[in-house]
């Protein structure tokens, strides 16, 4: 199979590799559609998280079952199929608490920008998708298995629901996906954090109200300004630098919570800030596979379009193109079709 690897610091290449196969009863090998590139996967292309050898890279794919374990029955051949992130049982103590990320049998993939993904415990991690699939929901449903539910968990953290004033720290993929979280929640005020254009339309049409493009002290109090001077009851970071977390607690107000999704890099917190303003910090990685069951109708009802993210389509053999695309920030996300 052709399989995108990692060989070091922007040296992205599709290389030849051995077929994967199963290897529990419990696996399922499945025929990628479609993959793209997450922002997570820049910190290694960019050499921030080192790598000591060649390695797949990728984690966000949907697919068609080929092949399945004997031990596999809630999905079969021919299904089509969207994978979270991670792989999990979905039956352990902490899969049945929604914390599916904390899999005692659960892990990553070896790499999924490829044509052919083993995925373990089949059953418990791909979800189907019902009836005949329209190529015009590929990018939406793709965004199912990790960028959409990110920015979801971001807005479920930090408590927003109906009447939730919130700010969106971070313009990429994922932020952009929380904007569209926080309004489908019911949030009544979104503010959107941007200095880029083409990303400040999508935050609009995701339903941002406002939009802010000062940082800092200045964008904190910008954001006040918008929310008659104290500070929004929800900040989501999606970015996961220092400087990005400082800029959510500045924007937060008094008893407000701050959800944050962004890889952490370099992040201090202030607790006793935090503790005299009684300002609380939820988030970390997703678990994905807790809210596909509740986000999958929408988009299939066509209700929200979180493929918007994607201004950037590419085959495979062009995957390359579409890391240096996101890390010059000529795109917002990279779509692969395989």
């Amino acid at each position: 199979m052709r399989a995108t690897v990692l060989h070091a610091p922007r040296d992205i290449r599709l290389d030849t590799l051995p077929d994967p196969d199963l290897q529990d009863d419990t696996d399922a090998i499945v025929r990628v559609v479609a993959a793209c590139v997450c922002g997570s996967d820049l910190w290694p292309y960019r050499g921030v998280n080192k790598i000591r050898k060649p390695q797949q890279i990728g984690h966000e794919f949907i697919g068609v079952v080929e092949r399945t374990g004997t031990a596999v029955s809630g999905v079969q051949e021919g299904d089509f199929v969207i994978a979270p992130f991670l792989f999990s049982d979905n039956t352990c103590a902490h899969c049945e608490a929604g914390v599916q990320t904390s899999c005692v049998n659960g892990g990553g993939y070896d790499g999924c920008q490829a044509e052919l993904v083993r995925v373990p415990w089949a059953d418990g991690t791909l979800v189907a998708v019902p009836g005949d699939v329209d190529e015009a929901l590929l990018p939406h449903l793709l965004t199912l298995s990790d960028v959409f539910p990110t920015g979801h968990h971001a807005a479920v953290s930090a408590g927003v629901t109906a009447g939730s004033t919130v700010a969106v720290v971070g313009d990429g993929a994922v932020g952009l996906s929380a904007v569209l979280a926080a309004k489908r929640l019911g949030a009544s005020t979104v503010i959107a954090m941007s200095r880029h254009e083409p990303r400040q339309e999508v935050a609009r049409r995701f339903g941002a109200d406002h939009v802010v493009e000062t940082r800092g002290k200045e964008g904190a109090e910008a954001v006040k300004e918008i929310l008659g001077g104290i500070g929004a009851d929800a900040v989501l970071e999606c970015v996961g630098t220092g400087d990005s977390m400082k800029q959510a607690f500045r924007a937060v107000r008094p008893g407000g919570t701050v959800g944050y999704v962004g890889m952490p890099h370099d992040v201090e917190l202030n607790i006793p800030v935090m503790f005299f303003t009684n300002t609380g910090l939820r988030g970390g990685v997703a678990p994905v596979r807790a809210y596909l069951d509740e986000l999958l109708p929408d988009v299939l009802a066509g209700d929200i379009a979180p493929g918007e993210v994607f201004d950037l389509s590419l085959p495979l053999d062009r995957v390359a193109d579409g890391y240096q695309a996101m890390d010059e920030r000529t795109a917002i996300k990279s779509y692969l079709a395989v």
